[in-house]
């Protein structure tokens, strides 16, 4: 009896204490984005779309300002709950399907007594295990890939600089469409739950439309997906309108200029294929990478470095101070900064216009970039015969993989297969069956084939290279690919602003990850500043010496 007494009264005095904490800001508006976004793609009646969730976003965020205890915030979760009507007993939610791939699925926030009353864990328990079985207003399957797809979605085109309500919208619309339906959401270098305690405050206090624009950004760099790109005039002020004429690669820290967008105005200012820039307006670059490179999404360094293009030389004045290297001498340079349309920038543009050739020792020779679907016979045929055939794949191919896989191979070959989302159980994904490529073919191509890549080769191309790679005499020569490949997922936040995410998994028939690590190379070939300022192609070069 005693004991039982004791129990009791430790258990008031843990309910008085539940009820009298006050919890922060930050920790309320966390709790309200998980509920209302689990709510979004659990509920049946959400589900449905009926209800229009993102006003209940707007207002009810309003209200939750003014409660301060758990206590008053835990009673209005679940009055707010048990408004939207009790959910349906769903039979089949208890079973799992086979080959569920369970990394991304987090649900343990829902028992957190810490923050949540009983009552509360109850309701949300229920939810969970009577969810919505029927499609989902908010978010379906585009047929035949299974990626996400989030058309219905209000696009408000209307909030140039949405009020405080509205810019955690957008917070909470982007992180709840990661938690549950981004594939990759278990490989980001931050936890998402931090991500999201992290911008609460950079998206409730953005002072301007810039800094609201650049908190998006930086949300969505931090997804660590090279599909995951934003970018608005206003970001682009903030790095600056004015641009110089030429390309560049980093390279140790340092800017090489590796070709010329418009030659005429880069030679105004003696700039030179090989000039090593290693300070810009005072800074040097590893200090402008730290500064900025927050803002680049990309799976993977390669690719951060790669995303640099407009953030080191970029600025709003017509003039530049920087320090180079040439020929040994460190030299200090003021160039001419033009505007984009001025300077006729090309993604890709060093890749060169043959499509295809023969080289020297009758080695063929394809840049998949340039290669389309109904020129992919005439140009096998030219190259049937050769030692051997070059698929550069440093650029972005144009689907003739399949033509290509069933040229090179004898049979039929497993390549991929894919982990697509449940809708109808969100945060969980399924394996596909493998996809295959070739065919059978007596007269397939016995000659050796190398494949290009680097940090360029993404999505379909990294795609492309796994399809390739079957072949029975191949070698990948050049560097890490982009590491972001699967089908893309767009999606529209307040303001109509347009960002995205990759939407599908990727992983080898013997499911080994490609997104963030890329296709491997079995040769390694990173461009030097020597190879650059000679003009070589390294990749290319070593790849003509394995053969």
């Amino acid at each position: 009896m005693k004991k039982l007494i004791i129990i009791l009264l430790f258990s008031i005095l843990y309910l008085e204490s539940f009820a009298r904490q006050n919890i922060s800001e930050t920790t309320k508006i966390e709790t309200f984005v998980k509920i209302w976004g689990f709510l979004k793609y659990h509920h049946t009646v959400v589900a449905t779309g009926k209800t229009d969730w993102d006003r209940e976003f707007t207002t009810r965020i309003k209200d939750l300002k003014k409660l301060d205890s758990k206590q008053e915030i835990n009673q209005y979760y679940t009055a707010w709950i048990k408004n939207l009507s009790k959910t349906q007993d769903c039979k089949n939610c208890e079973a799992e399907r086979k080959q569920t791939f369970k990394l991304n699925y987090d649900v343990l926030w829902l028992k957190d007594s810490v923050a949540f009353s009983q009552e509360l864990i109850d309701e949300l328990e229920h939810i969970k295990n009577n969810r919505n079985q029927n499609s989902n207003f908010y978010v379906s399957k585009i047929k035949g890939v299974g990626n996400t797809n989030y058309d219905n979605e209000k696009k408000y085109p209307d909030s140039v600089f949405p009020s405080t309500e509205m810019r955690l919208l957008t917070l909470s619309r982007y992180w709840n469409i990661v938690n549950y339906f981004f594939p990759y959401k278990y490989k980001t270098d931050q936890s998402w739950n931090s991500v999201l305690q992290e911008m609460i405050p950079k998206f409730t206090y953005a002072k301007d439309t810039t800094a609201y624009h650049l908190a998006i950004k930086e949300l969505t760099a931090k997804v660590d997906d090279s599909h995951a790109q934003f970018s608005t005039r206003n970001t682009n002020m903030y790095f600056g309108f004015k641009w110089v004429p030429f390309y560049f690669k980093i390279i140790d820290n340092k800017a090489v200029v590796t070709g010329f967008c418009n030659e005429v105005l880069a030679k105004k200012d003696d700039v030179r294929v090989g000039d090593v820039f290693t300070n810009i307006g005072g800074l040097s670059v590893s200090e402008i990478l730290k500064q900025k490179s927050k803002f680049i999404g990309a799976s993977n360094e390669a690719v951060k470095l790669r995303g640099a293009y407009y953030i080191l030389f970029n600025g709003d004045t017509d003039r530049v101070t920087t320090e180079f290297e040439r020929d040994g001498k460190i030299e200090k340079k003021i160039l001419t900064r033009y505007g984009y349309n001025e300077i006729n920038y090309k993604w890709n543009a060093y890749n060169g216009i043959d499509t295809s050739k023969i080289l020297n020792g009758n080695i063929g020779y394809v840049n998949m970039g340039n290669l389309q679907k109904n020129q992919v016979d005439l140009v096998l045929k030219n190259l049937k015969n050769t030692k051997a055939i070059i698929f550069d794949l440093r650029n972005y191919p144009n689907g003739t993989l399949y033509q290509i896989a069933e040229f090179l191979n004898k049979e039929s070959k497993p390549f991929v297969k894919f982990t697509t989302p449940q809708i109808d159980n969100p945060g969980n994904y399924v394996f596909t069956n493998v996809l295959y490529c070739g065919k059978k073919n007596r007269d397939y191509y016995k000659g050796k084939v190398i494949l290009l890549c680097n940090e360029n080769t993404q999505s379909h191309a990294e795609f492309t290279l796994m399809a390739l790679k079957t072949a029975p005499d191949v070698i990948v020569v050049g560097s890490q690919t982009s590491g972001a490949d699967g089908n893309f997922s767009a999606i529209t936040l307040p303001g109509n602003l347009q960002t995205g995410i990759t939407g599908i998994g990727v992983y080898y028939p013997d499911g080994t990850e490609t997104q963030r690590i890329g296709i491997v190379p079995d040769v390694i070939v990173m461009p030097t500043i020597k190879g650059i300022k000679a003009g070589k192609d390294e990749v290319l070069e070593k790849a003509l010496s394995l053969l």
